[in-house]
């Protein structure tokens, strides 16, 4: 036993187990306590309430709902709901992002000046100011009869619409699906060496996959097609209102465009950031092997700048993700408000935060897990510091 403790592996091991024993001692004290306390006020505790039906109802949903609904539905609304707004969120962010990252290590003086004007004033105005903006603007379009219109949208105090598939919602998550599952295969099947083949070999089975995945999909939204009616169902006024197509609600589409800009100027300055970390020799040495500037900038500037991106990224994603919370504040129903609203209907507070808890740990460990997967995948094999 004594020749066991004095090895340093089994002393970490034992320090560790020691310290998680303690802190599961905690947790399990103050659990004990919190339960006597609301037993002593007649309060009942346990998860038994998930089971029992809301009695309200939700303003924005990807899911089927309704008040009779049980409580553990409307969780699972409000992840999807903070999910959906989080992937188009962060995909608009990147989006804007990459623009000003791009602009900010122009050689051109005008987008430098334009990308440093546009960091400077989003990143300094607080999020929640952004939100109440957006939504103050969007809340005072004109009413439906004199909708703005630009191409295909339709913009107006109640929402922007826009043409909107005739097609039953499971068809469309599994052509969704499927469109991402043909973008991502070709491009896994360009890069791995699993394949005996050499990658500048496979191009037929590159397109072939690519074309095979877009056709699925087209068949799988023609399948779910409403009977007797067209694919398209554009936006149309009948009345007072707009009838057909899909509709955005002011309060998504505030937070949609508070969150893209705002975390584009973050991005921005982590792809300028990127870029400036890539040694100016790496350039040169393509410009004197004959790459022409598009093939310095794809083969060897962006690969590099990624590299450096991605653990900053991951910590920006994992925050914007939390910026949802502020959808309370205009009243979209996120994760956080479901969890706000059923702790004034139930009274289950204790119970409900540890849900909120859980479910954003998991969402942001998950995120993080994927960035940890990548930057493993694409990080510099062997020792970079040679003498």
């Amino acid at each position: 036993m004594v020749s066991l403790l004095r090895q340093q592996k089994i002393r970490n091991i034992l320090l560790q187990a020691l310290f998680a024993g303690i802190v599961l001692l905690v947790v399990i004290g103050g659990w004990r306590n919190a339960q006597h306390a609301l037993s002593s006020q007649n309060v009942v505790s346990g998860f038994g309430f998930l089971h029992k039906s809301t009695g309200w109802d939700v303003n924005f949903s990807l899911l089927p709902a309704s008040p009779n609904d049980p409580y553990w539905w409307f969780f699972v609304i409000g992840i999807v709901n903070t999910l959906f707004l989080g992937i188009l969120g962060l995909t608009l962010a990147t989006f804007i992002g990459g623009l000003v990252g791009l602009f900010r290590t122009s050689s051109n003086d005008l987008l430098q000046l334009l990308g440093r004007i546009y960091v400077d004033f989003f990143r300094n105005i607080p999020l929640i100011l952004q939100v109440f903006f957006w939504y103050s603007l969007v809340t005072n379009l004109p009413a439906p009869r004199n909708a703005m219109e630009f191409g295909p949208l339709t913009l107006s105090n109640r929402g922007v619409y826009m043409p909107a598939l005739n097609v039953g919602g499971w068809h469309v998550a599994g052509a969704a699906v499927t469109l991402l599952l043909a973008l991502a295969l070709p491009l896994w099947l360009r890069t791995t060496r699993r394949l005996a083949s050499p990658p500048e070999q496979r191009g037929a089975l590159v397109w072939g996959v690519l074309g095979g995945g877009l056709l699925l999909a087209a068949a799988i939204l023609l399948l779910g097609r409403a009977p007797g009616a067209a694919l398209i169902d554009p936006p149309r006024l009948q009345g007072l209102n707009m009838r057909g197509g899909l509709r955005v609600s002011p309060e998504f589409t505030a937070l949609l465009v508070a969150i893209g800009i705002y975390g584009g100027a973050y991005i921005g300055e982590i792809v300028r950031g990127g870029f400036k970390a890539v040694g100016k020799g790496q350039t040169e040495a393509a410009h004197s092997l004959g790459l022409s500037p598009w093939q310095s900038f794809s083969r060897i500037r962006l690969p590099l700048a990624l590299r450096a991106m991605l653990p900053i990224l991951a910590n920006q994603y994992i925050w914007l993700i939390k910026a949802t919370t502020l959808g309370i504040a205009v009243g979209f129903t996120d994760f956080f408000m479901i969890v706000a609203v059923t702790i004034n209907q139930s009274g289950q507070t204790l119970e409900a935060i540890a849900i909120l808890m859980v479910g954003f740990l998991a969402i942001n460990l998950s995120i993080a897990a994927i960035f940890n997967r990548i930057n493993r995948a694409i990080a510099l094999k062997g020792n970079q510091l040679r003498s």
